[in-house]
C-alpha cells in the first residue's frame, strides 16, 4: 500500500547519536532521508532523535497507569505523567502511514533508547489485541522501513542466533500486524576491514534506492 499520490506522513526514527562519519547506521538515515525527500517532495516528513527525548523506562506507573487508563480507571499523578509520555510517542507512531527505524547492532541487540520506545508502542488495544485465537496486531496498513548496521556478520554462520536487533525489531512489527516491510541490511565492515568502504557504499545506494521505492 503506497496510496499513489496520496500525500503521506513519514516518521524517521533515529536511534544512534554517534557522528555521521562513525555510524554506518546514521550514514543509512540520512541516505534515505534525503532521497526520500527528493523522491516524495510532497510528503510530511516528522524527525524523531531518540537520543534528544527523554524516554523513562518502562516502569510499573507506565504498566499499570496504561492497564487503568484502557477501563477508564482512576490513576495516580505518577501514573498520569507516565502514560502521558507513552500515549505522546505511541499516537505520533499511529498517526503515520510510513515509519522509518534507523538503528546498529550494539552487544546482540538495539540500543536501549529503541527498546525502551518499542515498548511504549506495546499497548493492547492500540498495536494489537488479545482474542481467543492468540494477539492479533492492529496496525497492519503501515508500510515500515528497517535500516540496521552491524560490524559482524549475523545473517548466516555461528553469529546468526546471537542477532537480536533486526529480529527484535521484526517480530514485534509482526506481532503488530504490519507486513510491508523494507529492509536495509549492512553488515561486515568491521569483520571485512579491507571491504568496509564498498560494503557501506553499497548500502548506502540501497537505502537511497529503497527509499525512492518506498
Amino acid at each position: 500500500m503506497d496510496g499513489g499520490n496520496r500525500v503521506s506522513t513519514v516518521l524517521f526514527v533515529k536511534a544512534n547519536n554517534r557522528p555521521v562519519e562513525q555510524a554506518v547506521s546514521v550514514k543509512l538515515y540520512y541516505a534515505f532521508l534525503e532521497s526520500y525527500r527528493k523522491s516524495h517532495p510532497d510528503d510530511t516528513i516528522i524527525e524523531l532523535d531518540l537520543y534528544k527525548e527523554d524516554l523513562p523506562y518502562l516502569n510499573a506507573d507506565m504498566i499499570n497507569g496504561n492497564f487503568k487508563a484502557a477501563r477508564g480507571m482512576e490513576l495516580t499523578p505518577a501514573e498520569q505523567a507516565a502514560v502521558a509520555v507513552s500515549g505522546k510517542y505511541l499516537d505520533q507512531f499511529l498517526a503515520a502511514d510510513k515509519v522509518v527505524f534507523a538503528f546498529p547492532l550494539w552487544n546482540f541487540t538495539v540500543p536501549a533508547v529503541l527498546h525502551t520506545y518499542i515498548d511504549y508502542l506495546c499497548q493492547a488495544g492500540k498495536t494489537f489485541k488479545y482474542t481467543e485465537q492468540g494477539p492479533v496486531g492492529l496496525v497492519s496498513d503501515k508500510k515500515v522501513a528497517l535500516l540496521v548496521a552491524r560490524g559482524g556478520i549475523y545473517s548466516e554462520g555461528p553469529a546468526a542466533s546471537a542477532e537480536m536487533a533486526f529480529n527484535y525489531m521484526r517480530n514485534i512489527l509482526a506481532f503488530f500486524g504490519v507486513t510491508d516491510t523494507t529492509n536495509v541490511i549492512v553488515e561486515g565492515h568491521n569483520q571485512l576491514a579491507d571491504r568496509a568502504e564498498a560494503i557501506i557504499a553499497q548500502g548506502v545506494a540501497e537505502a537511497q534506492k529503497a527509499a525512492a521505492e518506498f
